[in-house]
């Protein structure tokens, strides 16, 4: 059982000021794994205080001397990555191979860029008679999601570490453990005080008061675009700069030629990873309509050969985050059925031989993109083939959406590829499998604004001033 009842406040570990708990749920095992403390406006409070305080000198620090920290700070999540992948898989029912490797390389891979973009960021460039100054924008609110914890935390806090930045973050409910663990890494890295500060809790409770909170400048959110909004309202009335990155229902399009089995299969067995719970994830398929019957069979036998089980075992995909989240993907899969998409895999209730953990069935359709389970954000292992009658349709479909977050193209022509991604209207195109932590993620549409990774996840936590003659 863990027990984490403090906050980390002005470099201390401190108690609630109104103490009020809240158990943490195993999803594979449906058994209560820990306690965390629930925060108020008060605890923000007394963060945002010590964040402002701290402000005063962390925001005039030097590029080395914040390099130095960045520094000691890989050190440490390199001691506790273990830890921290241990963490992830108790606490969101990541499999043991995912949770210790993708989720902590994330984490990582963030770190060690943006120690290499700090080294060589220009925060001041002569252009003709005026002086560019690039200086930290503040007191920064962070609020965080549960479906890849290290991620979407550390794609925060390096880069306003690195543009010096003061912060509060507001770790997910659901999966707090490895937040805690961060926290601990960061104090024994030597981040000074107020510098960095963490209070657990509702959002609906933390993320409303950091939202509201005049001495916060920023906030920086990930998560539903329905939360995004009313974050969006409450931060109005202070004007200050809002980051979002909220829902999508990413296309990928598999382009017709001979490389379209190994595409279908891949593309099928991707959106099953992290159990679906992905916000880029390539849930829409768009595929050739000649060739539907050939798709059908290849994403039925790659959806059916996905292995799901309890995380410490050896299995490709264990349980969703908790019972809420089991409860809303059954929900579509049924409206599914009820639109007359076609079920070539999966479908509802539990896979066979697992009546404990809010496992889900790896589940394929084939529909239409005006159905329900093409139009919203399922967060689950469903996903929806679509048939196209030519790259212009293909291209016409993916950009009919509300979202637009993620996107995929495969197909043995690189540069056809490249020319279908480029009339797509998403912020991240992936084409054949392509990564780069430098690429900036982030959303058009109703999937948000701003944008994270790399240099450009700088920009967010930094402000510009001109000093002209």
């Amino acid at each position: 059982m863990r027990n984490y009842t403090q906050f980390y406040i002005d470099g201390r570990w401190v108690d609630p000021v109104s103490p009020k708990t809240a158990e943490v749920i195993n999803p594979a095992t449906e058994a209560v794994s820990g306690e965390i403390s629930l925060g108020s406006p008060a605890d923000v409070d007394k963060a945002v205080t010590a964040a402002r305080r701290a402000f005063a000198t962390y925001g005039e620090s030097s590029v080395q001397e914040r390099v130095d920290l960045l520094e000691s700070i890989q050190a440490e999540y390199l001691r506790r990555e273990t830890e921290l992948g241990e963490a992830v898989m108790e606490e969101m029912g990541a499999p043991r191979s995912l949770a210790c490797g993708f989720h902590t390389l994330l984490g990582k891979g963030h770190l060690g860029t943006a120690i290499e973009v700090l080294k060589a960021f220009p925060f001041e460039e002569q252009r003709g008679p005026t002086l560019i100054r690039k200086e930290p924008i503040g007191v920064c609110g962070l609020i965080t999601p549960w479906n890849w914890p290290m991620n979407q935390t550390c794609v925060k806090i390096f880069p306003a570490l690195a543009a010096g930045c003061t912060m509060i973050l507001k770790p997910p409910q659901l999966a707090p453990y490895s937040a805690q663990i961060l926290a601990e890494i960061l104090h024994e890295a030597g981040v000074p005080a107020g510098v960095f500060n963490m209070v657990q809790g509702q959002g609906s409770v933390i993320g409303a008061a950091l939202s509201k909170h005049e001495d916060v400048d920023m906030i920086s959110f990930t998560g539903s675009e329905t939360v995004g909004v009313q974050i969006q309202k409450d931060a109005a009335d202070t004007v200050k700069r809002v980051g979002l990155e909220l829902g999508g229902k990413s296309a990928w399009i598999v382009l017709d030629d001979a490389s379209l089995p190994a595409n279908v299969a891949g593309a099928t067995a991707g959106m099953m990873g992290n159990s679906g719970q992905t916000c880029s994830a390539g849930s829409r398929l768009l595929v050739p309509s000649s060739r539907m019957d050939e798709v059908k069979a290849i994403a039925a036998e790659a959806a059916n050969g996905v292995t799901v089980g309890d995380p410490t075992g050896n299995f490709a995909m264990g349980p969703v985050v908790s019972k809420s989240q089991y409860d809303v993907i059954q929900d579509y899969i049924e409206k599914g059925l009820a639109e007359g998409a076609e079920l070539v895999a999966g479908g509802a209730g539990r896979p066979e031989g697992l009546d404990k953990g809010w496992y889900v069935k790896p589940t394929v359709f084939v529909g239409t993109n005006d159905m329900v389970i093409a139009r919203e954000e399922i967060f689950g292992p469903v996903l929806v083939i679509i048939g196209y009658d030519d790259v212009d349709d293909a291209v016409r479909i993916a950009n009919d959406s509300n979202f637009g977050l993620g996107g995929y193209v495969s197909g043995e022509d690189v540069e056809q590829c490249r020319a279908v991604a480029r009339k797509m209207r998403t912020g991240a195109i992936w084409v054949n499998g392509g990564f780069d932590f430098h690429a900036p993620f982030g959303g058009y549409k109703r999937s948000g604004n701003g944008r994270e990774w790399g240099e450009y996840g700088f920009h967010e936590y930094l402000e510009v001033k001109s000093i002209i003659g």
